[in-house]
C-alpha cells in the first residue's frame, strides 16, 4: 500500500486550508535549531556564501530565490542569518510535516500557478510587521539544473511592496540532489550569492517590467555549466539513472517516451541510441562529445518539437490518470479514476471528487496558467502534474502511455504565451 493511500485510509477530511490566516514570524525558540540543521545539512557540500550590498540593510525586504532542489530551503536561511523569514510554501510541506510545525517554522500556504490574493495579502502584513518573505518564483525545481522564465507577476509584487528587493542564486543544489533522481551525490560543491538587487528608491524609477527583467536576469543559472567550469568530479556509477524523464525523446530517431536510463548511460530502447553522462555532467558517445553534450541543448531541442507540433496543430493529450486530491493540511483524498486531456483549450479534467456522487469536469484555460508542476517520482509513486484551483490541489499520475511532464509542461507553457500574445518570446 502506498503511503497516500494509507494516509487517505486514516483521513477524510475535505476542509480546505484557510489561506487568509495571518502567518505567524518564524518560532524565536527554533531558530538556533533551524540554523544548526541547515549547517549540518549543506556541511557536505562545503557550502560557501558570498553577500553582496547586503550591509546595513534591515527588514523589512523581499527575497527570490533560484530553485534548484530541496537543499535550497537550508542554504537560505543561512544566507539570511541573523535574520528570521517567512516562506511562500505549496501544500504538500503542511501536509507532510503537520500545519502546527510548517507554521512555526515560517510557512505561508499557497498553491502553485494560481491567482492568489490571499498570499499577496500575507505578504503584506509580514512587510507591515518589519519581516522577510521569501519566494521560489520559479514555483518548481529544476529539470535540467536551468533556470525557468519567471512570471509577470514577481515585478509588480515587488513594486506594490516597495520594500528592498534582495536575490539569493545557488548553484550546485541540483546537481547534488536532481529531481529525476534525488539520491544525494556527495561531490557536488554548494555556492550561493545573496545581494540587494534594487533598493526602495530604483524600484520607484522601475516599470514592473524592468524589475521583472532584473530578477530574472539575476536569477538565471545552469548547473551543469558550474559543474563543468569548476571541474566538479561526479563519479558515482548511477548518475544518469532517471535522467530520461526529462530527456524523454531520441534524437536520432525522434521517437517519444523510447528513452531510458541505466547506471551513467541513457538510451534508447527503440533504435539503439546510447550515450553516457561523464563525471563533468556532459554527454559523450564513446570517446567524442555528443551532439547534444551539454544537456540543457537536448531539453531544450525538445521544447522546440513540442512548440512545433502545436503550431502544426499536431500536439494532444488524452490520458486516464488516478487523482488525489489535496485541499487541506491534514492528508490527501483518493478520487479514483479520471480522464485528462490538454489541447489548444488548456487541461480539461473529469473525474468524481471525493465525497460526490457525479463526475464533474474542471476546466483550466492556457491564460490562467504560466506552467505546470511536475514530479517525477513523487513519493515513491511514479510521474505525476499538478493542477490547482484556489481550495484544491489535484495530483495527476498517468494509468496510460504517452504521458511524460516535461512534454506536457512544454505545452503549457508555449500555450500560455500563444493565448498572452507572447509567440516568439
Amino acid at each position: 500500500m502506498s503511503e497516500l493511500s494509507a494516509r487517505n485510509k486514516k483521513c477524510t477530511d475535505p476542509t480546505p486550508f484557510d489561506r487568509y490566516k495571518v502567518p505567524p514570524k518564524q518560532n524565536f525558540f527554533l531558530m538556533p535549531l533551524i540554523w544548526l540543521y541547515c549547517f549540518f545539512a549543506t556541511r557536505s557540500g562545503h557550502l560557501k556564501i558570498h553577500r553582496k550590498n547586503m550591509e546595513g540593510l534591515k527588514p523589512p525586504f523581499i527575497v527570490f530565490g533560484s530553485h534548484h532542489a530541496w537543499m535550497d530551503f537550508y542554504v537560505t536561511p543561512l544566507a539570511l542569518f541573523p535574520h528570521r523569514a517567512n516562506y511562500v510554501s505549496e501544500m504538500e510541506g503542511f501536509e507532510f510535516f503537520g500545519e502546527w510545525a510548517y507554521r512555526q517554522i515560517g510557512c505561508l500556504g499557497t498553491r502553485k500557478f494560481v491567482n492568489d490574493i490571499a498570499l499577496v495579502r500575507n505578504i503584506k502584513r509580514c512587510m507591515e510587521r518589519k519581516g522577510i518573505v521569501v519566494i521560489y518564483p520559479e514555483a518548481r525545481y529544476a529539470n535540467v539544473g536551468t533556470s525557468s522564465e519567471l512570471p509577470a507577476s514577481v515585478g509588480k509584487l515587488a513594486k506594490n511592496l516597495g520594500v528592498p528587493v534582495v536575490c539569493i542564486n545557488m548553484r550546485g543544489n541540483y546537481i547534488q540532489s536532481p529531481i529525476w533522481n534525488t539520491r544525494k551525490r556527495r561531490q557536488a560543491r554548494l555556492d550561493a550569492e545573496i545581494v540587494q538587487l534594487i533598493t526602495p528608491e530604483r524600484l520607484k524609477e522601475m516599470t514592473h517590467e524592468q524589475v521583472t527583467q532584473a530578477i530574472s536576469e539575476y536569477l538565471t543559472y545552469d548547473d551543469y555549466a558550474y559543474q563543468l567550469e569548476r571541474k566538479i568530479k561526479i563519479d558515482v556509477p548511477w548518475r544518469a539513472e532517471g535522467l530520461h524523464e526529462v530527456l524523454y525523446r531520441c534524437p536520432e530517431c525522434s521517437s517519444d517516451f523510447t528513452m531510458h536510463s541505466e547506471g551513467a548511460d541513457i538510451f534508447c530502447e527503440k533504435c539503439g541510441n546510447r550515450v553516457t553522462m561523464n563525471e563533468y555532467g556532459q554527454l559523450v558517445k564513446g570517446a567524442e562529445p555528443y551532439k547534444f553534450n551539454h544537456i540543457p541543448d537536448w531539453y531544450e531541442w525538445e521544447r522546440e518539437c513540442v512548440i512545433g507540433e502545436i503550431e502544426r496543430g499536431e500536439y494532444c493529450l488524452d490520458a486516464q490518470v488516478h487523482v488525489e486530491s489535496l485541499p487541506g493540511a491534514k492528508c490527501f483524498l483518493d478520487c479514483g479514476e479520471g480522464h485528462l486531456t490538454h489541447d489548444m483549450d488548456g487541461f480539461t479534467l473529469t473525474f468524481t471528487d471525493f465525497g460526490d456522487k457525479e463526475p464533474k469536469t474542471l476546466h483550466f484555460s492556457p491564460a490562467s496558467m504560466t506552467s505546470v508542476h511536475t514530479e517525477y517520482n513523487y513519493r515513491g509513486r511514479g510521474v505525476c502534474i499538478t493542477l490547482s484551483t484556489l481550495d484544491c490541489t489535484y495530483f495527476l499520475f498517468p494509468l496510460t502511455p504517452g504521458f511524460n511532464p516535461t512534454r506536457i509542461q512544454f505545452a503549457a507553457e508555449y500555450l500560455h504565451k500563444l493565448s498572452s500574445g507572447q509567440k516568439g518570446a
